[in-house]
């Protein structure tokens, strides 16, 4: 038992280690995703009321295609080096490495951007209850938007320059979660209550958690065995 805690620490650890080698990859979805909310302004212009409005929608927007823009990379290291076969073939079970690998890219590549977002959101004249709202749906909705790419990705990791095929594979699914994620910021802002909307992504999120590795870790063994 205690060989296995240490195994998956330092996988944990290798994790991070990985993503401070690879640095500019791990910031390229926070760049952008700080990019596309700073510049968006001086596309639409500078209204404060027309901001405030479209404002869940170009930070959700941004969001998500920042995630995507990098789910790409998720198992592809890992492919192209051989470890993944290494991964399926191990004594520990595969699903608590995926497990680990998921939270590891999650805290990497969503977090920073929840970080940000309220200073985004801020800054496009949302309100502090929105604001809260916000960063709550993100909370809720970031989880399944890397579970479900990351099953997109896996099905995808043989094919070479995967990111077209990716996008067209998973856009569709993540639809719901901006849906209602940028429903209950606009309801909140209008006045009403956005418990409805957050039920549904917490249900989606608890979905995706529940379904979603063992999806992933079929995947695997689908792609390590081809």
């Amino acid at each position: 038992m205690n060989s296995t805690l240490q195994s998956l620490y330092f996988l944990a650890i290798r994790e991070c280690l990985t993503a401070f080698r690879n640095r500019h990859e791990a910031l390229s979805p926070l760049i952008f995703f700080s990019l596309v909310c700073v510049l968006f302004p001086l596309g639409v212009g500078a209204s404060a009321d027309l901001l405030r409005t479209i404002a869940p929608g170009i930070i959700w927007v941004a969001a998500l295609l920042a995630i995507l823009m990098s789910l790409g990379t998720l198992f592809r290291h890992e492919y192209e080096q051989g470890t993944l076969e290494l991964m399926v073939l191990s004594e520990h079970p595969l699903i608590v490495l995926v497990v680990i690998k998921l939270v590891a890219y999650w805290l990497i590549t969503a977090l920073p951007l929840i970080v940000v977002a309220p200073f985004m959101a801020y800054g496009l004249g949302l309100t502090a209850d929105a604001q809260g709202v916000l960063l709550l749906t993100l909370l809720l909705g970031t989880p399944v938007l890397i579970l479900v790419g990351a099953i997109a990705s896996t099905l995808t990791l043989v094919i070479p320059q995967n990111g077209m095929l990716l996008a067209l594979l998973v856009l569709p699914l993540y639809v719901p979660v901006l849906i209602f994620a940028t429903s209950a910021v606009n309801t909140v802002m209008m006045g009403g209550s956005a418990a409805g909307a957050l039920y549904i992504l917490a249900a989606l999120c608890v979905l995706s958690v529940t379904l979603s590795p063992l999806a992933i870790v079929a995947a695997l063994k689908i792609g390590v065995s081809q």
